[in-house]
């Protein structure tokens, strides 16, 4: 039975990115739905799909998942040949870490530069305060440890959950040293992150609270 990913704006949902980005990269086939955050009706609409009315969620068939690392542990569960995870146990436990890591964390870097995939680069450095730039040197020393071109070598779950991060590096013009953006620059060179910047890019909602506006 097909799978259906129901996904809030391209442009601004970083929640929605990372199962998209996951199954593209990973060859998983599925249909999308695009929902527009934060306008009439759209809590209403998703709310039909699952109960807490936020993207992104999972429908297969009558089965709904719901949350970005509830739907990953149900991919890798559908589709262990696809390797959603590493293959070493020791690697494994590393990638949920960081997986968990970047889902409750970073929320001071979060604030200071909200996610926009619509744009490419900002035209000046974006200033961030102390609780930020903590937030991106650790980021930073993930990234640098890297074993290339990805986290684990091979493209995983948790190289989805940071490529909002790398994002808003290159958004932001956000500093940070050679081997770490050499990992974000892998992630940002991703054909399935190219096609998810271009249907940001088409799309007519804009907020502009994330947009400088």
């Amino acid at each position: 039975m097909s799978l259906t990913l129901f996904i809030g704006n391209k442009a601004y949902s970083s929640w929605s990115l990372r199962p998209w980005l996951l199954m593209r990269t990973l060859d998983i086939p599925f249909a999308e739905v695009v929902t527009p955050l934060y306008v009439e009706g759209s809590r209403e609409t998703l709310l039909r799909e699952a109960p807490t009315g936020k993207v992104p969620v999972l429908r297969d068939g009558e089965i709904a998942v719901w949350d970005s690392l509830a739907i990953v542990e149900y991919l890798a569960e559908k589709f262990a040949a696809k390797n959603v995870w590493p293959k070493e146990a020791r690697d494994r436990a590393l990638a949920r870490s960081l997986c968990c890591e970047m889902h409750s964390g970073f929320q001071a870097l979060r604030q200071s530069c909200p996610t926009n995939f619509r744009r490419d680069r900002r035209l000046s450095l974006r200033e961030i305060d102390a609780a930020a730039q903590a937030d991106l040197e650790r980021i930073e020393a993930i990234f640098a440890g890297a074993r290339g071109p990805f986290l684990f070598g091979d493209f995983c779950a948790a190289d989805a959950f940071f490529a909002p991060v790398a994002s808003r590096i290159a958004t932001y013009a956000l500093p940070i040293d050679p081997g770490a953006e050499n990992y974000a620059d892998a992630i940002l060179a991703l054909p399935a992150f190219a096609d998810w910047r271009k249907g940001a890019q088409a799309e007519a909602w804009v907020i502009g609270k994330w947009e400088g506006l």
